[in-house]
């Protein structure tokens, strides 16, 4: 296994397209010039580098960290974007041309993630379309999206939940280099908040999750892109079908389960983003700002 600094720099390696210095390795990793110096050292005596850039065997030694899948959450009825979702499921709405999905699967699929699942349930057949520009995608039913929570979705899904992204799928996404090829273990992008009266998230003082809320003071506003490593993913599966079934379960939102309900047998970091990489459009009003086609 890879300590972190081996990977972070293995990944900021893999990512290069030819040779990089030191000093350019030390900017994008910030860490110490010394530390970089030692940690090299160590991957060239594994044989994962030479010469400036990473070796067949240093790509061998990241695949256990690579994203093997991604598993849209794409079921619900997008109700506070009335009108324009009475007719289509709210990841199809079309934002300044480009379906909103489409932004999350163009980023997965540019970092070669080619095993894509959308769970879908409102308006499932138009989800169809899809398949002309990604015949790749499998679809996975839910139907029971209309009585219960996205934890539904979470349990249609369940089993595939392992080295994989969990999205939601109505996520607009602007800055594609968030979505990343390798994860050194399970997380969560999050946005820096002084104060949030939205789904947050505490962290502890390595960014691990201490506690989902909702509203808070200086928190991480959660996005909804988890990445679920192979034994979390093998947790979870059992987890989610436990709290679905508990009194109250199908009400839960999937995410409490690692984070409210087994809080403490996950260890998922925090991986900070921006406003401007990613835009959750709640509201009709909200999209008629951002795309004035629909302000009529």
């Amino acid at each position: 296994m890879l300590t972190r600094k081996q990977f972070d720099i293995l990944n900021i390696l893999a990512e290069s397209s030819g040779a990089i210095s030191q000093r350019e390795i030390q900017a994008k990793a910030n860490m110490s010039l010394g530390t970089v110096n030692r940690t090299l050292k160590e991957l060239n005596d594994l044989g994962y580098y030479a010469g400036g850039t990473i070796s067949e065997e240093g790509l061998c030694a990241l695949e256990p960290y690579r994203v093997k899948r991604a598993i849209f959450i794409a079921a619900g009825f997008g109700s506070r974007m009335v009108p324009i979702t009475l007719n289509t499921p709210k990841p199809l709405v079309r934002v300044n041309g480009k379906r909103i999905i489409d932004t999350i699967i163009d980023a997965c699929i540019d970092v070669g993630i080619e095993e894509i699942y959308v769970v879908r349930g409102y308006l499932s057949e138009q989800f169809d379309q899809l398949l002309y520009k990604y015949p790749m995608i499998k679809f996975i039913e839910n139907p029971s999206y209309n009585e219960s929570n996205n934890i539904s979705s979470a349990m249609a899904a369940r089993y595939l939940m392992q080295n994989a992204y969990v999205l939601e799928a109505d996520l607009l996404v602007k800055n594609p280099n968030i979505i990343t090829k390798y994860h050194y273990q399970s997380d969560v992008l999050g946005i820096w908040k002084e104060r949030t009266d939205d789904w947050c998230l505490e962290v502890d003082k390595d960014g691990f999750v201490t506690e989902e809320k909702v509203g808070g003071l200086n928190a991480y506003q959660m996005v909804g892109i988890y990445y679920i490593n192979l034994d979390d993913g093998a947790k979870l599966a059992e987890h989610i079908k436990e709290a679905y079934f508990a009194p109250g379960g199908k009400e839960r939102y999937w995410e409490t389960v690692p984070n409210q309900a087994y809080k403490g047998q996950y260890k998922i970091k925090i991986r900070p983003c921006l406003d401007e990489d990613i835009i959750e459009i709640d509201t009709f009003r909200e999209l008629k700002t951002i795309d004035k086609a629909y302000d009529v």
